[in-house]
């Protein structure tokens, strides 16, 4: 492959208070977690999505479909490592990406470096190629409500080429 890429991800679910709230592999216990499949961390769906987008792979519902029971309960940072093997089965490595929460709960602010640490590891670059950045919709629009979190990202790969 050459020439520039670039992903783009979104993911968004329901509140669910049966489940644990992770975003970006960063439990956050102090809120109630997300409706789905795996374990819900739009962070992490997101960016495995825009992952996908860049290689053509399609997308996470092709490659962990809901109806599959293995995948049930699936850690967001489990599942990323998953795309990020299958992205470099066609010569890309994540390069740099950049991650927005939409949500008017929990605050990411005092988490940014912990999530930023967790998908540097898991995506294989420096802390300084991942950016995490959160806003809150002040009560408009899909999860104005407090009803859910949604999570988008892009991710520009680099071109592992010989």
């Amino acid at each position: 492959m050459t020439g520039v890429r670039f992903g783009l991800g979104l993911d968004l679910h329901r509140r669910s208070g049966a489940r644990r709230l992770y975003l970006g592999g960063e439990l956050f216990e102090e809120e109630p977690g997300l409706d789905g499949h795996s374990d819900g961390d739009v962070v992490c769906h997101a960016l495995a999505d825009a992952l996908l987008g860049a290689a053509g792979l399609e997308d996470l519902g092709t490659h962990f479909p809901d109806t599959d029971p293995q995948f049930r309960g699936l850690g967001g940072l489990d599942l990323l490592g998953r795309v990020v093997t299958l992205v470099a089965g066609r010569g890309l490595a994540p390069d740099h990406c950049d991650v927005t929460v939409l949500a008017e709960r929990p605050a990411i602010a005092p988490r940014r470096d912990a999530i930023r640490r967790n998908l540097a590891g898991i995506l294989g670059v420096a802390e300084d190629r991942v950016s995490v950045k959160a806003t809150r919709p002040e009560g408009l629009g899909l999860t104005g409500d407090g009803a859910g979190c949604l999570a988008i990202a892009g991710v520009r790969p680099a071109l592992d080429e010989p």
